[in-house]
């Protein structure tokens, strides 16, 4: 007769623990709603605007602009003076009676065989749009870690509040067990067994709090803020949907991706290179002109010089075969860039493809049969038709799915992630 007040208690004790596990079961939604916390969008566009990375690789691109116009201009003009003294090296010596002294005054200009120019003005657009091509590279690589560094920052803040909350479960569960024990139904191993879990579980929590802040300095180093800034608090991920088949990614991998448009721009740079060590075997140009003047009483003179520079075949030769290999070493490393982007967009694909199918398993399998198990076992437990080690070890499953399903939603996020960086394209 003395055990029906103490289970008076425990019956609403186990009604009040199933009810706290199934709230813990509900993968996909959203447990709490973070305060202060700070969109993906947000921080992608403050990245955009302050990562040095990002502004080193965009001024590289607008220097590199300007290397065109000079690469076709002609070759600096020359002036020059002269001065000729006969009969000294005075100064003006013999400039009234002779006229042979003069004071001479010219220019001079070099002119590149016809088409050179226009060739050296392609290579360094080329290069120039390699460079943009690298930039667009940079910022996109970037961004992809602070996406990789934010869905796991995401993950490890859900997986403590996850933690937390089967923690205040395990607590409930130590207190049955504990009024088990007082009744004489259960042993005082149970308890201990429940206080051992949950030392394991603040463990657990330690351990995440310290890469949820080894997350945080990385998120602000991308971000270009000071150490010392205020925590950033992610939002709860949600799983997004791959709308596009394998071909479409592949294609618009082609087609988008930065590392082959800055090969196939360097490609490009290489057989313009080619055509300029060819018009190299073509001769340059000079054109000088001099007026010198004498005394009054003499007659000044004009002088036009026309020059060739005439080309040094065996060096002209060299050159040629020099960019005729790295005309093809740039199409090898062009072809690899292609391959070695297609394969990651694949395996990218293949990775969401059958991620996807895992969080669905666990959503729709795994984790609701770990909770029906878990009430089970406690309506077993309570009629003490089950021992606590296996009630634990229901709890236990259900935890950890429950934290499997987080760092695979995790991991589904990163892998698209990628293949927006790898694509172009933006998922919703």
């Amino acid at each position: 007769m003395k055990a029906f007040p103490v289970l008076r208690i425990l019956v609403p004790g186990f009604v009040l623990l199933a009810t706290l596990f199934t709230q813990a079961q509900q993968p996909g939604e959203m447990r709490h709603v973070a305060r202060g916390a700070t969109s993906l969008a947000v921080l992608i566009e403050e990245t955009k605007a302050k990562n040095p990375r990002i502004l080193a690789a965009l001024h590289a691109y607008k220097a590199a602009t300007n290397v065109p116009r000079q690469a076709g201009a002609l070759p600096d003009t020359q002036v020059m003076v002269q001065h000729l003294s006969v009969g000294s090296p005075r100064p003006f010596a013999g400039y009234t009676n002779s006229d042979f002294a003069y004071i001479g005054v010219g220019a001079s200009q070099e002119f590149p065989y016809p088409g050179k120019r226009k060739l050296r003005t392609e290579i360094a657009t080329r290069e120039a749009d390699s460079l943009q091509a690298q930039s667009e590279a940079a910022g996109r690589q970037v961004i992809e870690s602070l996406k990789t560094a934010y869905f796991r920052l995401a993950y490890v803040q859900e997986a403590i509040s996850v933690l937390q909350h089967h923690d205040s479960v395990l607590t409930q569960m130590e207190q049955i067990a504990e009024s088990h024990y007082r009744v004489g139904k259960g042993n005082q191993q149970e308890v201990l067994k429940a206080q051992l879990q949950h030392t394991k579980i603040l463990q657990e929590i330690t351990m995440n709090k310290r890469e949820e802040g080894q997350l945080e300095a990385q998120l602000k180093q991308l971000l270009n803020r000071a150490q010392d800034s205020a925590d950033i608090i992610a939002q709860p991920l949600t799983e997004r949907m791959l709308s596009y088949t394998s071909p479409q990614l592949l294609q618009m991998a082609r087609e988008q991706n930065p590392e082959i448009q800055s090969q196939q721009a360097m490609l490009g740079q290489a057989q313009s290179q080619v055509a300029l060590a060819q018009k190299e075997f073509r001769p340059d140009f000079s054109l000088q002109y001099m007026y010198q003047n004498t005394d009054r009483k003499f007659r000044d003179y004009y002088m036009v010089t026309f020059g060739v520079t005439l080309p040094n075949r065996g060096r002209r030769r060299a050159e040629l075969a020099e960019s005729r290999e790295k005309q093809e070493r740039a199409s090898q490393e062009l072809q690899a860039a292609i391959q070695r982007q297609m394969a990651e967009v694949q395996n990218q694909f293949v990775l969401v493809q059958t991620s996807a199918e895992q969080l669905k398993i666990y959503k729709e399998g795994l984790i609701p049969q770990a909770a029906a198990t878990f009430k089970s076992g406690l309506a077993a437990y309570q009629a003490n038709r089950q021992d606590f080690q296996t009630l634990l070890s229901s709890f236990l499953d259900a935890l950890d799915l429950d934290l499997q399903y987080q760092r695979e939603l995790a991991e589904h996020e990163s892998a698209l992630a990628r293949i927006e960086a790898l694509t172009g394209v933006t998922l919703p």
